[in-house]
């Protein structure tokens, strides 16, 4: 199961963040009233999503013994009004052939952070 902690104080927007043994931090942009000593929110979500691609599909070409030297996921959230949307490219170093690409692609649509912000889930806040 995944955990984080996140606690802010008095400065305006720096949050600290635990998860196991990792320290990260997170803020907002002068332009928002922050210091910009971290990534923003939504950044985090982008770098979720690029890390669980990056990760699921260095370990599938590992399986099928294929040779990815490297692998890029750039990924950019937006949104328009109450819309979000997200967009994601890969690009890929090494001698693969046009279906390995292609099934690499595939396999990016169906990771598990994917598929998760896919669905939607529900979240349930209680007071202590």
């Amino acid at each position: 199961m995944a955990h984080a902690r996140a606690s802010i104080s008095t400065t305006n927007y720096a949050v600290s963040i635990t998860t196991g043994r990792h320290q990260l931090s997170a803020d907002e942009g002068a332009e928002r009233g922050g210091k910009d000593v971290g990534p923003a929110p939504y950044d985090l979500l982008c770098s979720a999503l690029g890390a669980c691609t990056a990760i699921t599909l260095r370990m599938y070409a590992e399986r099928k013994q294929w040779p990815l030297r490297a692998l890029h996921v750039d990924v950019r959230f937006r949104l328009e009004g109450k819309e979000g949307a997200i967009a994601r490219v890969l690009s890929f170093e090494g001698e693969l052939d046009d279906e390995q690409r292609a099934r690499l692609a595939d396999i990016a649509e169906r990771t598990p952070v994917t598929l998760t912000l896919k669905q939607g889930l529900p979240i349930t806040t209680t007071l202590r």
